[in-house]
């Protein structure tokens, strides 16, 4: 397995109807979106995201935590919790978790520059986000 640093990371920008997902290369410390993956009540579709596991052989998987703006936790991020916690015990990786407040934000202004109203599409925007949290987890890593 790789060392820190040089580790491959799955990201997971968890909701409750679509799941942004991003693979991160800790040595360049960026991040590319994937297609999302939509869920039924934060429940993925899990083949999907083992072909993901295969495809790409992370040594790490990283999922964002819905924090309110003071930091405390909400109902939204026991979920995404409980969703770490299931890709733990489903795929035997080790599993981060990030504060992912404002990503949601600023990835939606990205892909605006980029493209306008038509780049924002729902799966994109969560894409774009996971890319943040992976960006934002692998700066604080380094420092």
């Amino acid at each position: 397995m790789p060392d820190q640093g040089h580790r491959t990371v799955l990201t997971f920008d968890f909701g409750m109807k679509s799941i942004g997902v991003a693979v991160g290369q800790e040595i360049t410390g960026t991040a590319s979106p994937l297609e999302a993956i939509k869920a039924r009540d934060g429940i993925p579709d899990w083949d999907i995201i083992q072909r993901l596991v295969d495809e790409w052989s992370p040594q790490l998987m990283l999922v964002g935590l819905p924090l309110n703006m003071d930091g405390s936790w909400q109902p939204l991020t026991y979920a995404a919790k409980k969703f770490a916690n299931r890709l733990h015990a489903k795929f035997k990786r080790p599993i981060d978790t990030c504060d992912e407040r404002l990503t949601t934000v600023d990835a939606k202004a990205t892909l605006f520059e980029q493209g306008g109203y038509k780049k924002l599409s729902k799966g994109k925007v969560d894409s774009a986000s996971a890319c943040l949290i992976f960006e934002s987890w692998s700066s604080r890593q380094s420092s």
